[in-house]
């Protein structure tokens, strides 16, 4: 079985989109566990719905708001699935996603794995897509994270159940470089088999925050010193210039 860990937060406006693209998956095998964040809007109410018309569809509530790192570990504790899956409430998967994903874990041998994936904005429109390295280690994630949280799976039978470190960003990359510093390599796919949803949001400020969320990242939760810190940071600093040329 695979479980799909969603954390869900006033996503009345996308969650319908995001579970109708489980329920349409080829691969029927899984169990989708949303974790609402204390919504203050009717999303709750949307994923009853769903979980009236299949059973595989779970809701948990937090009893406060306690960030996505909380809400997606809450998912993980409570999974039953070999597989750990994540899909953010206003993200989507294709339909062949877990099909094709869970083929190539098990010809390849993998613990983790992730592809590419397409671009959209909050009314549907194509913004292009993020293609990924066809490989990965340690090293190379601690450069650049090149690992879309809604395309990423790991198989908890090679490397047990892991957590997300409890931040408020970043929190899926901490997880991610965990995996890597155990299994040292891992292997995508470069078709886009899922497609993410940016949301209006002011781009200073959020480029401040996840520097600051990343120098965490790097010090707090990777434990690297002063020296490989600034190192690794400064390849932050110089994608985010490329991008801006």
């Amino acid at each position: 079985m695979v479980s799909i860990i969603t954390p869900s937060y006033n996503s009345s406006k996308f969650i319908a989109k995001c579970i109708e693209s489980v329920l349409s998956q080829t691969y029927k095998n899984w169990e989708m566990i949303v974790v609402d964040d204390r919504s203050p809007d009717n999303s709750n109410e949307i994923i009853q719905s769903y979980i009236k018309k299949d059973s595989r569809i779970r809701l948990i509530e937090l009893e406060k708001n306690s960030g996505p790192a909380v809400a997606r570990n809450r998912a993980i504790k409570e999974s039953k699935g070999r597989y750990i899956a994540f899909l953010d409430s206003d993200d989507v998967w294709m339909e062949e996603k877990l099909q094709i994903q869970l083929s190539f874990m098990q010809e390849n041998d993998l613990a983790l794995t992730y592809s590419s994936y397409n671009l959209i904005d909050e009314e549907d429109n194509g913004l292009g897509e993020f293609i990924t390295k066809e490989r990965v280690t340690y090293s190379d994630l601690l450069k650049t994270n090149s690992i879309g949280c809604l395309t990423a799976i790991y198989d908890t039978q090679k490397i047990g159940k892991i957590f997300m470190p409890d931040i408020r960003q970043k929190q899926d990359y901490g997880l991610w470089l965990q995996i890597l510093k155990d299994i040292k390599t891992t292997k995508g796919i470069l078709e886009p088999l899922a497609i993410y949803r940016i949301r209006k949001k002011s781009v200073s400020s959020n480029k401040l925050k996840a520097a600051r969320y990343l120098w965490k990242i790097f010090r707090d939760v990777e434990k690297l010193n002063i020296f490989k810190s600034i190192y690794y940071f400064c390849f932050y600093i110089y994608h985010g210039v490329k991008k801006y040329k």
